[in-house]
């Protein structure tokens, strides 16, 4: 099957009226001026007056794997489109919502679809491979679209900032998919950790429990499947031919379309760390890959142990970051044995009167040994809870609600972080890269500046 350019959505009747729609923007326009006093940074610049019962128009972009229950989401409000450019998906994701929204226009190109129907859309919920994330959010945020992007909220650090930036100028709502910072188990490790539970934190270890990545070029170009559009697969990417391991899950090995085994899981199981330990008051840092195997041109290298050293931040004493691809070091696995602990995927805070660990996405946070955890007092809940969960607190934040507690000014500079351990991996052993976090650059090795942007393809540009 060959690609098609881009593709004319199907021929259905909108929902909303044009009568209708003018009144809708015409109530929103007049709460803009009460807005501009809102205690956060960037009030939603539509539906900011709506009231919580009101339905959003939402466009959601990508419809299997982790964006499986976007349409359903979706339905519950107002869907105005789908985009998917596997036909497969987009017909099952229908499926699930054509009684409650036979309306909804399909695509395959996110472009023509915010060409066609950018007056009824409010909302986007966006859960494509990683490369898609930036092209497809920078083009919600300029309309004026309300933004959820899936982890990690872009392929390389330059679009993070990029989002961030005009999330902020556009005065839209925000959240990434990174669920455990909408859980408890953070909040009350964050409450932990600054009550002094285990004392100053000297270092963590974070495992990942995967090893995306591989050896060798790229393999042998194949028919395109049918029903894949692949062009648009391949978005702002450079042209290749369909050949196995990228759609629809493999793309993750790729460093072209994916972000590594770290790009996967940090944002879930580094983010702890960032958050207790106050990591985003640092300007400067370091970041060494120490260990890895294989690797190509092409691929990433996998059984990463990438190092974060930071320095004093106010009160917090200097730390090091460790996160671990698949395999604890020997003295967590020692300590396992030591307590009778079983520890999983999960982050390891070493301090100086102990220990902590929480589950992958921070579930269960606790000082380890038990009885530790036990006679220390519970800190009391001094962080803001979660009222609806990582996509409810986005839909209440787009009706007017406070912003979602991952919005990217919170999720931008997180991600930022995560993704200088890609640049050390693509850098190799023995590299140790000194980072500029406002200037956004390798300071002492310009030659990882190069992939802190990507070249796009012409019309995918960020």
């Amino acid at each position: 099957m060959t690609a098609s350019p881009r593709n004319v959505g199907l021929n259905m009747k909108s929902h909303f009226s044009r009568s209708s729609r003018r009144g809708f923007i015409k109530k929103s326009a007049l709460f803009a001026g009460a807005a501009a006093g809102a205690k956060w940074i960037g009030a939603p610049a539509i539906l900011s007056a709506a009231s919580p019962n009101s339905q959003l128009g939402i466009a959601v972009i990508a419809c299997g794997g982790m964006g499986g229950g976007n349409p359903e989401v979706g339905a519950r409000e107002r869907l105005i489109a789908l985009v998917d450019v596997d036909d497969k998906k987009l017909a099952e994701a229908v499926k699930k919502v054509d009684a409650k929204a036979p309306d909804a226009k399909k695509y395959f190109d996110y472009r023509k679809m915010f060409d066609e129907c950018h007056k009824d859309i409010d909302v986007v919920l966006i859960a494509t491979p990683d490369h898609h994330h930036a092209p497809a959010a920078m083009r919600a945020i300029q309309m004026g679209k309300h933004a959820f992007v899936q982890k990690p909220l872009a392929h390389n650090i330059w679009e993070v900032r990029a989002l961030t930036k005009a999330a902020r100028e556009h005065k839209v709502q925000t959240q990434m998919g990174n669920q455990g910072h909408s859980g408890e188990g953070y909040r009350k490790l964050c409450e932990y950790i600054w009550a002094g539970a285990i004392g100053n934190v000297k270092e963590t270890h974070s495992l990942m429990q995967r090893s995306f990545g591989g050896t060798g070029g790229r393999l042998p170009g194949k028919p395109i499947p049918e029903g894949v559009h692949w062009d648009e697969w391949l978005g702002p990417a450079s042209d290749r031919e369909y050949h196995d391991g990228l759609h629809p899950f493999g793309w993750r090995s790729w460093m072209e379309f994916g972000t590594g085994t770290l790009g996967d899981m940090g944002c879930h199981l580094l983010d702890g760390t960032f958050w207790a330990l106050k990591l985003a008051q640092a300007k400067k840092f370091t970041i060494e890959c120490t260990q890895q195997k294989g690797g190509s041109e092409e691929m990433f290298p996998q059984d990463n142990i990438i190092k974060w050293e930071f320095p004093a931040r106010g009160e917090m004493p200097p730390v090091k970051i460790f996160a671990h691809d698949n395999k604890w070091p020997d003295f967590v696995k020692e300590l396992e044995k030591e307590h009778q602990e079983k520890f999983d995927g999960g982050t390891l805070y070493v301090g100086e009167k102990g220990y902590m660990f929480t589950g992958t996405y921070g579930d269960k946070p606790r000082i380890i040994p038990k009885s530790k955890h036990d006679e220390f007092p519970v800190p009391a809940n001094t962080i803001p809870r979660s009222k609806h969960g990582v996509m409810g607190d986005f839909i209440d934040a787009c009706k007017g609600g406070s912003p979602a507690s991952s919005n990217f000014d919170v999720s931008g500079p997180f991600t930022e972080f995560v993704l200088t351990g890609v640049l050390a991996s693509r850098a190799g052993t023995g590299k140790k890269i000194d980072w500029d976090v406002t200037n956004i650059k390798c300071t002492n090795l310009p030659e990882v500046n190069k992939w802190v942007k990507r070249t796009y393809r012409k019309g995918w540009e960020v």
